[in-house]
């Protein structure tokens, strides 16, 4: 028995000892990161900004891999599955991350233990933006003029369970709001559905807003972060609205299987947070109104488990299920 104890601890040493090696020399081909979106999405560019600063640090490649479909379960179930050696990742939002676990009857992966938080890379505001025909210019009016016409007026979003959804049905929960909700399946489309008169307003990511805004189509009155965007300083928060309840911000994260080892995970957090802040990526996460942040990976796991707690509270008042 003494005998094989000590072929077993010198077995497990020497497996330690590779291993150890292994992460050493971690990596030797190309990373494969999964974006649960398609190409041109709000994830997507944010995780190209930052794979593509990556291979002057690790010495290898990551290539971004869309793979949309399920609310962005589909792809974030691939990271969830993929074997953790530390060459797949993925960069994903709250839905996929946390919210969607609230929303769906049946997920195929636990994103509380079959993903690894590695760190989260920038976030922005949704953005309250109004026909300019309606003649409110602050969130005051606005709430006057709903409440003047209870259950007259429509307001948009890009879908049931998603963000602008459940930031509208918090709002309108906190200010005794009577609109009627018309769900789209994305920005564009509200936006349109706001120009053609469908629609009174809409919460909507403000990259897709802003170029109407700035045209004049649209009317822009709130954002919805804690504190005045550093992209959008010019719009009150809600929370100066009166409405301090009302906050919601579309964050971007990336994560691992679960089982990716620590060191491996480490190495590449920092990675990413020294590129998030270098002056260049800033600038172009700014220019599409999203505020670089960069985390170690306890800020994004921290994150996502507040973010089920926030927000389950909606799902649950509101009775919203995902499409």
């Amino acid at each position: 028995m003494g005998r094989l104890l000590s072929a077993l601890a010198l077995a497990l040493a020497f497996a330690s000892g590779a291993f150890a090696q292994a992460e050493d020399n971690w990596p030797t081909r190309p990373l494969r990161v999964i974006v649960p979106y398609p190409a041109g999405s709000s994830p997507d560019l944010i995780a190209r900004m930052v794979t593509e600063k990556l291979a002057p640090g690790l010495g290898q490649p990551a290539i971004v891999e869309n793979r949309p479909g399920a609310g962005g379960n589909l792809g974030t179930a691939l990271v969830a599955r993929a074997e953790p050696d530390g060459y797949t990742f993925g960069v994903s939002i709250p839905g996929p991350l946390a919210v969607n676990t609230v929303l769906y009857k049946r997920m195929e992966y636990d994103p509380f233990k079959d993903l690894a938080a590695v760190s989260l890379l920038a976030a922005s505001p949704n953005l309250l933006v109004v026909d300019p025909g309606l003649r409110v210019n602050s969130v005051k009016e606005f709430v006057a003029l709903v409440k003047s016409q209870p259950g007259k007026l429509n307001y948009g979003s890009v879908g049931s369970g998603t963000s602008s959804h459940l930031t509208m049905e918090l709002f309108k929960e906190t200010a005794k709001l009577d609109i009627v909700h018309v769900p789209y399946p994305g920005s564009p489309q509200v936006n349109a559905a706001i120009l053609g008169g469908q629609i009174a307003a809409g919460f909507v990511v403000p990259a897709t807003a802003m170029p109407l805004v700035q045209a004049g189509r649209l009317k822009a009155l709130a954002v919805t972060s804690g504190a005045r965007s550093e992209a959008l300083p010019e719009y009150p928060t809600l929370a100066e609205s009166g409405y301090p309840a009302v906050v919601s911000t579309g964050w971007v994260g990336m994560v691992a299987p679960a089982k990716t080892p620590r060191e491996i995970v480490g190495r590449l957090s920092r990675e990413v947070v020294e590129i998030v802040h270098s002056s260049d990526v800033r600038e172009k996460m700014l220019r599409i109104y999203f505020e670089p942040i960069g985390t170690a990976p306890e800020g994004l796991s921290n994150l996502m488990r507040s973010e089920v707690r926030r927000w389950s509270k909606v799902i649950r008042a509101t009775g919203a299920t995902a499409d």
